[in-house]
């Protein structure tokens, strides 16, 4: 005899188990690979439109490839966009580009004239050029990174004042087979960073780099077997220079050149940072490398 409850019921439960059953197979219905081309032959044609499609706090990494081109745009990767890599195809002619600086609007300062701001924790980039545009203008960030565990490997940094701001007090990022490049000050900030087998290249008679270390922190700029180039006219180029008390920059099996100044460090006009501040070299070599005439 037809039971129409017992009907009712039974479909009920297959329409639960089959919902069930589809959760187990596709726990997680977002995306974690995309691509981002400027001939819209990928995903996106735009860096920030992939980020902004992605699943904040992913179950798993997320991998972004960026094809070859040259991206004019202002970059943000939020704090909750955790996990994400950028894999460029080739670093010579895969850019990202701006041209903001610090006075250029009545609102843009130092800490946001970046064109690319990542905050997103074990963030990784390969194969990537970072630019800021804007020329000799005063600072003008290329990347702000405030991530901890943030990994770049065969990437590029172009700029001038101010090219690498390296935020977040207890932050650590590891910079290796990299390119740096600019002025005054163009590695700068609070974090922890290491520097392996990379390039800086100085530009003009000023500082590489400038350590807001905190007081509590043990290791500041850590530079490993990096080699340190100028352009022809820089002749009186220090190593770094303390901008708080407890800043630390450390040079170790470094290639340094003819034009450091032999002094080596500059106080910032402070006599007192020389109290507190740590700057050294350790196993050196190079015509820069006269240790015997640095500040003690």
């Amino acid at each position: 005899m037809f039971n129409p409850l017992k009907f009712i019921l039974t479909i009920c439960l297959l329409i639960v188990f089959q919902n069930i059953s589809a959760q187990t197979s596709n726990p997680d219905k977002y995306k974690y690979d995309f691509v981002v081309a400027k001939d819209g032959s990928g995903d996106y044609k735009y860096i920030q439109e992939a980020i902004d499609a992605m699943r904040v706090f992913p179950l798993r990494p997320i991998k972004l490839y960026i094809k070859k081109g040259v991206y004019t745009e202002k970059i943000e990767l939020p704090r909750y966009n955790v996990d994400v890599s950028f894999i460029g195809e080739d670093v010579d002619n895969t850019i990202i580009t701006f041209n903001d600086y610090s006075g250029r609007g009545p609102h843009i300062g130092t800490f946001n004239s970046y064109t690319v701001k990542i905050s997103g924790n074990r963030f990784k980039a390969e194969n990537i050029t970072f630019e800021n545009s804007s020329g000799t203008v005063g600072q003008a960030v290329a990347l702000y990174v405030d991530a901890d565990k943030a990994v770049f490997k065969n990437c590029k940094f172009l700029g001038n004042q101010d090219t690498i701001y390296h935020g977040g007090e207890y932050s650590r990022q590891l910079f290796e087979n990299c390119y740096i490049e600019g002025t005054t000050d163009f590695i700068f900030g609070p974090a922890t960073a290491v520097f392996k087998n990379c390039t800086i290249h100085c530009k003009s008679d000023s500082y590489i780099t400038a350590p807001n270390t905190p007081k509590d922190k043990t290791y500041g700029f850590v530079f490993l077997d990096c080699k340190i180039t100028t352009a022809q006219n820089v002749t009186k180029l220090y190593l770094g220079r303390p901008w708080r008390y407890y800043a630390k920059s450390v040079f170790v099996r470094c290639e340094l050149p003819e034009g450091i100044r032999s002094e080596g460090w500059h106080n910032w006009g402070n006599p007192e940072n020389e109290e507190t501040a740590f700057f050294a070299e350790y196993n050196c070599y190079g015509a820069g490398s006269k240790i015997n005439e640095r500040v003690s």
